[in-house]
Formats: structure tokens, C-alpha cells, sequence
């Protein structure tokens, strides 16, 4: 099939780690024209394309049918905008994308944090969007190179537009939903996306900030002192606390689940960790900021998240400015 006579346009923007595993995944269908703003691993997926090794589903070469440097190069609209780029600052994507939209493109937001729709609610009115939070363990390796572990889940929803017709918004869910089935990769659908979201941002909130503060594993930040996980609980709990005043209605259960979760893991770094130690700017805004945010407009006293804030954004004031 040409890629004219093709029925779905998808574009993703931000072809890292996990945004070339999805674009694996949307490759596997064959009614989808797939398209990909590829940045830092632009010239070699350009000339040899992208390549994914994947504990469950084996070594592929990705079916990717056009590669731009910029949306700057695009001159049509898509159906559906999938961004897996990293949230470091949340304003600036949006804007950049408008060659690529009309009124009938959906955008799919495949990023860690809270708040991430609100920057394309502001830029696109009168578009609908699609909420996901991901787990998927995936890394790249080398450019054009995506080597993905058995981690493999994500729970996606509505971030709903008053605007539009519900059935209609509806729709264009079941269509992704379809796409990412046909993708043979693991999903669910919420009827209440941003539990899910709040749920992560709780996880993140505390692991990527510690590991990247400390420079520590997750065991060897659990076992440093007999003060880590009442501090780590406390973080926790101040995020929930935040979620529940924001009507997100979570349990502070959650935090006791996440401390036994990591515990029975290996010791693990996280992206944030990641990302500084390659010189990176970080993902404050969307995992610290916005609870930060939302805390100070509800007046509510959250002194262990306002240090952890404080502290991560010094750090990537830091490597902002190497």
C-alpha cells in the first residue's frame, strides 16, 4: 500500500527511547501513514532507518515512512500528533507544531508528570487530546537503536474538551486504542486518566529527584540512613495530599505500596538521573513544579516536596547553563 493511499497520518514528535518503541508499535499497521520529527538521531535514521531489539517482540527494522529534521519541513495535517518528547519545558512544543494540525488532529501525550495537557489546550482550543503514562523499560543505545526490556504497559484517556462533542472525542480514543492493539502492545483505557497520572507523579516525584540529588540507586538510598523512607513516605504523602485538594481521588496507601514495590526491585537510577548525569536539562516542571504549583495556590504547607523542588531546580539551573 502507498503511503497516499494509507488512511491514518500519524506524526511523532521526539524520537527517543520510548518514542521509538511506539513508533514501532503504530509502524505495524498497515493503514498508517507514519511520519517522525527525529532530532539528535536524525541523520542516521534518515539514511538506515530505526531499528528496535525487543524482549518481547524480537528484532525489527521500524516502517517509518517519512523523517523530518523539523516541523518546520511539514505543509499538511495529521490525524493524529503522538509526543514522547521530553517534558523539560512544557510551553515551548506546542507552538512548534501548528504546520502539522487543523482542527481534526488529535494529540496523544506520552510523557511523565501532571499538567502536560495543559500547554496543547492553550495552543490547540479546539483540539482533542489523548493522555497516556507509560512503563515502558526502554533505551537507546546508540542513534537509531531502540533496545526494549520486558517492561511493556500503559494506561491512556480523555483529557476532555468541553468544546467538542463527547461521542466524537470518544471515537478518535477507539481509533488509537485500535491502533496500538493491532500494535500488539499492552494498554488500558481509564475512564479517569489523570489517576493514573497523579499515581506516577507520586513514583517520580520521590525516584527521580532522589537518585538524581543523591547519585544513588534506589537500594542504596533506602539502606543510607534510618531516615530514608520516612523521608521518602513524607514526599509521598504530600504529593497524595496535593492530588486529593486537586480532586484526583488518591489513597495514602499509595505511598506504603511504592516504598514495598521498589524494595523488592534491584536497585534502579531514573531518567531524571539520566538526563543529568548527560548534561540534560531535567523534567522539573511537569514531576516537581506543577505539584509545587498547585500547592502554593491551595496554601497548603508541603515542606520535604519544597526542598526536593528546590534543590532539583538548582541542579538543572546548573546544567542549563553548561
Amino acid at each position: 500500500m502507498s503511503t497516499s493511499e494509507k488512511e491514518i497520518k500519524v506524526l511523532l514528535f521526539g524520537l527517543g527511547a520510548i518514542g521509538g518503541f511506539y513508533v514501532f508499535v503504530l509502524g505495524r499497521n498497515e493503514n498508517v501513514s507514519l511520519s517522525v520529527v527525529a532530532r539528535s538521531n536524525y541523520q542516521q535514521v534518515k539514511e538506515h532507518g530505526l531499528r528496535i531489539e525487543s524482549q518481547n517482540h524480537g528484532d525489527h527494522k521500524v516502517n517509518i515512512d517519512q523523517v523530518y529534521k523539523s516541523p518546520d519541513e511539514i505543509t499538511s495535517a495529521f490525524d493524529y500528533i503522538v509526543c514522547t518528547h521530553k517534558a523539560v519545558n512544557p510551553s515551548k512544543v506546542p507552538p512548534i507544531l501548528k504546520p502539522a494540525t487543523n482542527d481534526n488532529t488529535t494529540f496523544v501525550i506520552i510523557q511523565n508528570g501532571v499538567g502536560n495537557e495543559e500547554p496543547f489546550r492553550t495552543t490547540f482550543p479546539n483540539n482533542t487530546i489523548i493522555s497516556c503514562v507509560t512503563w515502558v523499560g526502554a533505551t537507546q543505545t546508540s542513534p537509531g537503536l531502540i533496545k526494549h526490556t520486558k517492561s511493556e504497559d500503559m494506561q491512556m484517556g480523555l483529557f476532555p474538551n468541553p468544546k467538542l462533542n463527547s461521542d466524537l472525542e470518544q471515537q478518535r480514543l477507539n481509533t488509537f486504542a485500535t491502533l496500538l492493539a493491532t500494535g500488539q502492545t499492552i494498554f488500558q483505557v481509564e475512564k479517569d486518566i489523570q489517576i493514573k497520572r497523579w499515581e506516577k507523579v507520586v513514583w517520580n516525584a520521590a525516584w527521580n529527584s532522589i537518585t538524581t540529588l543523591t547519585d544513588v540507586n534506589t537500594q542504596d538510598w533506602l539502606a543510607s540512613s534510618p531516615e530514608a523512607i520516612p523521608v521518602t513516605k513524607h514526599l509521598m504523602h504530600e504529593v497524595i495530599d496535593i492530588a486529593i485538594r486537586c480532586k484526583v481521588p488518591l489513597d495514602h496507601s499509595l505511598a506504603d505500596g511504592l516504598v514495598d514495590k521498589i524494595s523488592a526491585m534491584p536497585g534502579i537510577f531514573s531518567s531524571m538521573h539520566t538526563d543529568m548525569k548527560e548534561g540534560r536539562g531535567l523534567e522539573v516542571d511537569v514531576i516537581l513544579g506543577y505539584p509545587m504549583r498547585m500547592a502554593k495556590e491551595l496554601e497548603m504547607n508541603v515542606p520535604v516536596l519544597s526542598t526536593i523542588y528546590a534543590l532539583t531546580t538548582a541542579v538543572n539551573g546548573r546544567l542549563n547553563k553548561l
